[in-house]
């Protein structure tokens, strides 16, 4: 059980390091309004991560399994989703003044508002919705049972605890502030690519399924 544990970390801690609309809540909060506000934003972000493995645990994975088309829309869905943020982000890097995906968020957040600022965009990011179906088929697959399943969650939540924690503390200091002043096209181009990359290599991944 520990080794099927420490392989699905291996992929749940590359998925979190990646570029995505986690990274992107965490450090447009934390450009803006510093640390603590940032910090807030990645305790909600680690409670979404709970919800989402008592949700695959308890059904989400056994859904997916026993109806494959709602796989399907999910990838359909979730790579049209982050397709348009690329296409958002791209935009901002090519024509001045466009609403930027990455940009510094000024609006003022109460501890309270930054902890439902971050559950909600891992609740409604497609990304974790696919990262933690795949969590639960593969570890239902190996004969885990439901307990065993449930209790990798916390695992998981605490590396996205470490993992964005540790941007917030980056792109709060003076340092980025000033770094993302200076480059902020750079800072969009690349979330441009990233989430045009995500979208479409989960359109091109619905579209085999349907050819098949």
């Amino acid at each position: 059980m520990f080794g099927l544990y420490a392989l699905t970390w291996a992929g749940v801690l590359a998925a979190q390091m990646s570029p995505g609309p986690n990274l992107a809540a965490v450090a447009s909060v934390a450009l803006a309004q510093g640390r603590r506000p940032a910090l807030f934003v990645v305790t909600g972000i680690a409670s979404g991560m709970l919800i989402w493995s008592l949700a695959t645990a308890l059904g989400l994975g056994t859904l997916i399994e026993a109806f494959p088309i709602s796989l399907l829309l999910l990838k359909f869905v979730g790579g049209g989703y982050l397709l348009f943020l690329g296409l958002r982000a791209a935009r901002a890097t090519l024509v001045h003044g466009a609403k930027a995906t990455f940009a510094p968020d000024a609006t003022a957040l109460t501890d309270g508002a930054a902890w439902r600022r971050g559950i909600l965009v891992l609740l409604t990011n497609p990304k974790a919705a696919l990262m933690w179906a795949a969590v639960a088929s593969f570890l239902f697959g190996q004969g885990l049972g439901i307990w065993h399943v449930l209790a990798f969650g916390p695992l998981g939540a605490l590396s996205g605890l470490v993992i964005y924690g540790t941007y917030a503390m980056l792109f709060s200091t003076g340092a980025a502030m000033r770094g993302y002043a200076r480059f902020s096209r750079g800072f969009e181009g690349l979330f441009a690519a990233a989430f045009g990359a995500m979208g479409a290599s989960l359109l091109w991944s619905g579209i085999r399924d349907v050819r098949q």
